[in-house]
């Protein structure tokens, strides 16, 4: 352990790091809170060593309150919170959404962000979240004010349990002063961005059994219209493959979607490394952490940030998500499935990556005639419309010149794998592109299999930019 310390030492002199050492370090340390303090190899003396270490500056009495847990990951940290408004309720919703707000010196979103999140929600998505806002300044003349407003425009949705105000009493944060200044930010930057780490660690602390999902909004975010449905109809698509964070804009720690399961982690890793960088990029260290190399956003967008003024210091933030469609549009149910296909791959644009709702898309080298692109459901089920795109803006010969869709059943196995013994054309494709209607009135039968058959070679390479499945009904959850 001496050895540890020593490293330490020497990393907590360093004023200026590079993202790529500081990950280095992250893991290093996280492996060794693993090792000494979950297997139990590590002295009582040790782990207050350790928690000693974590702390800047040391003497802080407050900051022991922060760190206390550190030992346990998956548990939550002891805060003892201040309820401004509403109580949760006993059963658990299907999302949480999460917003922590600070008075700011220009301009006020917060309550136009709730407004946002509940008028554009049908009632029967109403009943399967719950906001829960986080009044993180300690000006608690102004947290009484913001209470009442709430109170006033929103007392049915608290009523309703749909609504929570909360707040992490001040003694519970750790020091604010003399922070370290990575990146050369100066004092009053570096003190908003730490301050700003620990307002979200007690945030996401709070809301870990609330929910099956949790999604962070920032106070100043306007919302798509049954953004719920949407989020429910990705979160199916990509049932049974790993994923840490989704995201659903493109702009800070606006719309990024965690399973409820992850939060207590996230918390903790929040609050040790406070003081090192801003929030969305620890974000992007934790995600690679928990193995998520790439990242996986959703488009368009289903969250804008609206707000003029920024919270620090009121500078103007002109920053707008151009992905971003407030109207809901016709978001496909893609249900569960496997996808297999004898196309040549090029590196990593792997065929899944055309059925997913997010932005990317398979890339093959040019295939032949009786090649194919097949999609083998987990269950049949009933498919109302089916739409594939391909090629690209950027390479615009790399389309599907000639080729079938064809919708199957009969589910067997090979030595590949599952696939559909019948099979029936459904069109052709034209200039790269086809799309079906009601699909469920012209076959007779529940479909297991979509297939892409290559009707002819081409010399060119195929991007398959997207394949988009509707069924008769949303996938229950």
């Amino acid at each position: 352990m001496r050895l540890v310390w020593k490293s330490l030492d020497k990393m907590r002199c360093l004023r200026k790091r590079s993202t790529i050492p500081f990950l280095g370090f992250l893991i290093t340390f996280l492996l060794f809170l693993n090792l000494y303090i979950e297997d139990g190899y590590v002295l009582e003396g040790d782990k207050r060593q350790l928690r000693e270490a974590s702390v800047h500056p040391p003497s802080s009495e407050r900051y022991a309150h922060t760190f206390r847990d550190l030992s346990n990951f998956s548990g939550t940290i002891n805060v003892t919170y201040r309820y401004l408004a509403g109580t949760p309720l006993n059963r658990k919703k299907f999302l949480t959404i999460g917003l922590s707000s600070v008075k700011r010196k220009r301009g006020n979103y917060l309550l136009e962000t709730i407004k946002s999140i509940f008028d554009q929600s049908s009632y029967e998505e109403l009943k399967e979240i719950v906001v829960v806002v986080h009044l993180a300044d300690f000006d608690l003349v102004w947290c009484e004010n913001v209470v009442q407003e709430i109170t006033r425009k929103f007392a049915h949705h608290i009523i309703a349990g749909r609504l929570l105000v909360i707040q992490a009493p001040e003694e519970f944060y750790p020091s604010l002063d003399g922070l370290k200044r990575n990146y050369n930010d100066p004092e009053d930057r570096v003190r908003f961005r730490s301050k700003q780490n620990v307002d979200y660690a007690f945030l996401l602390n709070f809301c870990t059994n609330l929910s099956h999902f949790y999604m962070m909004l920032e106070d100043d975010v306007r919302c798509s219209r049954n953004f719920l449905t949407a989020l429910k109809k990705v979160i199916t698509s990509r049932e049974g493959s790993y994923w840490v964070m989704m995201e659903f804009s493109k702009l800070g720690y606006i719309g990024k979607l965690y399973h409820s399961r992850d939060l207590p982690r996230l918390a903790h890793f929040l609050l040790m490394f406070y003081q090192e960088m801003p929030c969305d990029w620890l974000l992007i260290h934790f995600r690679g952490l928990l193995a998520q190399k790439d990242v996986i956003r959703f488009k368009p967008s289903l969250f804008q940030h609206m707000g003029y003024y920024s919270s620090y210091k009121g500078v103007e933030n002109k920053l707008k998500d151009d992905d971003f469609e407030e109207d809901s549009i016709d978001i496909p149910d893609n249900p569960p499935a496997g996808i297999y296909t004898n196309i040549n791959v090029f590196e990593n644009y792997d065929a899944t990556k055309a059925y997913s709702t997010v932005d990317e898309y398979f890339w093959g080298k040019p295939p032949s005639t009786g090649d194919f692109f097949v999609i083998v459901f987990n269950k049949s089920t009933k498919i109302s419309k089916i739409r594939i795109a391909t090629g690209s803006d950027d390479r615009q010969s790399d389309f599907l010149h000639h080729g079938a869709l064809e919708v199957g059943e009969k589910l067997v196995g090979t030595k590949k794998g599952k696939q559909c013994s019948s099979y029936i054309t459904l069109g052709e494709f034209k200039n790269g592109n086809i799309e079906v209607q009601d699909v469920d009135h012209k076959i007779g039968f529940d479909i297991e299999c979509v297939r892409i058959v290559v009707t002819a070679s081409q010399k060119e390479w195929l991007i398959i930019r997207s394949i988009s499945l509707w069924t008769t009904q949303p996938p229950s959850q």
